[in-house]
């Protein structure tokens, strides 16, 4: 089978480790301690093939100022390495969604090819009461950054999470495939016409006895 490579990127405190986690095992842990940037790897099945998908798990303390997003080195380096991303915010914080706009330049920067599938997540949707970023904003910002918006909730769904993460799979590959066939198009070169002997002699003797005449 092939291999996808996915990074999971948003401001601390979003549940990035959690998401991943539930994925992963189906269970739910609330409590983490700041990720320095664990890499999980998982096989999984897409349409019945085996795929090895690795989640690098990014550190949340980026730090936004007027819109603009402080990033480590370390992050930029794992969005060098993923080939699929997930931008996370929590909907009971407004400044985590602030952080969503930098973190897609970032990932566009580093990933121009307009292909590169980035889904937009609003995460903890249980907690209505705290919330402080509504829905609709969460999609009028996907939309304008060209992406897909989906607002789920770690603790009480597994399915929303392992939807998502599958999806973001598939998206990988069919890219994957895509570049790999653009690549065998490219390499193919055509062959120059072999020269035909019969037509070469004809026109030799024609030079010939014009000379002789």
């Amino acid at each position: 089978g092939g291999e996808v490579r996915l990074a999971v990127l948003g401001a601390r405190g979003v549940g990035k480790s959690a998401l991943i986690v539930r994925f992963l095992t189906k269970r739910f842990i609330g409590d983490y301690e700041p990720n320095t940037g664990s890499l999980y790897s998982r096989l999984v099945r897409l349409d019945g093939d085996p795929v090895a998908v690795q989640i690098q798990d990014t550190p949340g303390c980026v730090q936004v100022q007027e819109d603009r997003v402080q990033v480590l080195d370390s992050l930029s380096r794992c969005v060098k390495w993923a080939e699929g991303f997930l931008v996370v915010y929590s909907i009971t914080d407004h400044s985590s969604y602030q952080a969503v706009r930098p973190l897609h330049q970032h990932i566009r920067q580093l990933h121009p090819d307009a292909r590169t599938p980035i889904i937009v997540v609003g995460n903890k949707a249980d907690l209505l009461h705290a919330r402080q970023v509504q829905a609709k904003e969460g999609l009028q910002l996907a939309n304008e950054l060209g992406s897909l918006f989906l607002e789920i909730s770690t603790s009480e769904n597994s399915q929303g999470v392992c939807d998502v993460f599958q999806y973001l799979c598939k998206e990988v590959s069919k890219l994957q495939h895509a570049s790999s066939a653009d690549r065998r198009r490219s390499s193919i070169i055509p062959r120059p016409r072999s020269p035909n002997m019969q037509d070469l002699k004809r026109r030799f003797k024609q030079a010939l006895s014009s000379k002789v005449k």
